[in-house]
C-alpha cells in the first residue's frame, strides 16, 4: 500500500462512540491534511464520555466529534476502510474500497460492577491498540 493508495480512510464500527472516533482522532493526528479521515457507524449514538478522557490523554479533542451513520458518507471519498468491531456484526460499507479488519473489543460495557478506573483501563486499551494499528498503517504508507 503506498501513499497514492491511501487517500480516504474511513474507521467503521458500531455505535461510532468509542473505536471508530478515537481511530478517527489518532489517524487525524497522525496523518494531518495527508488524508482524509472519518469515522461511521451502523448504529450511530454519541461519542462515549469515556472515549473523550482517555484520548485527551494523548492530545487528541474528541469533544468537536459527533456519531455518524455509515449510510451518511460519500464512497467516492474512501478508498480505505477499516473496521473495528470485535464479537459483534461489523457495519458495510458499499463501495470499491480496500478493507482493513482490527478486531479491537468494544471498551463500552452496561456492566455496572464495573468501576470507573476498570472503564479507563478498557478504553486505554482500545486506545493503545488502535494507536498501534494506525503506525503500522502509517509504516506501510510511507515505504
Amino acid at each position: 500500500m503506498d501513499r497514492q493508495g491511501c487517500q480516504g480512510l474511513l474507521f467503521l464500527c458500531v455505535a461510532n462512540s468509542a473505536r471508530s472516533q478515537m481511530a478517527e482522532g489518532l489517524a487525524r493526528k497522525r496523518f494531518g491534511d495527508r488524508l482524509r479521515v472519518q469515522s461511521a457507524g451502523s448504529r450511530p449514538s454519541r461519542v462515549n464520555p469515556y472515549a473523550i478522557e482517555v484520548m485527551r490523554e494523548v492530545g487528541v479533542d474528541l469533544t468537536t466529534h459527533a456519531s455518524k451513520a455509515a449510510e451518511t458518507i460519500d464512497p467516492s471519498t474512501v478508498d480505505t476502510v477499516v473496521t473495528l468491531c470485535a464479537e459483534e456484526v461489523c457495519p458495510v460499507f458499499l463501495g470499491k474500497a480496500r478493507r482493513l479488519h482490527w478486531p479491537i473489543e468494544d471498551p463500552a460495557s452496561e456492566d455496572p460492577s464495573l468501576s470507573r478506573d476498570e472503564m479507563l483501563e478498557r478504553f486505554r486499551s482500545a486506545r493503545d491498540q488502535i494507536q498501534g494499528h494506525i503506525e503500522a498503517l502509517a509504516s506501510r504508507l510511507e515505504d
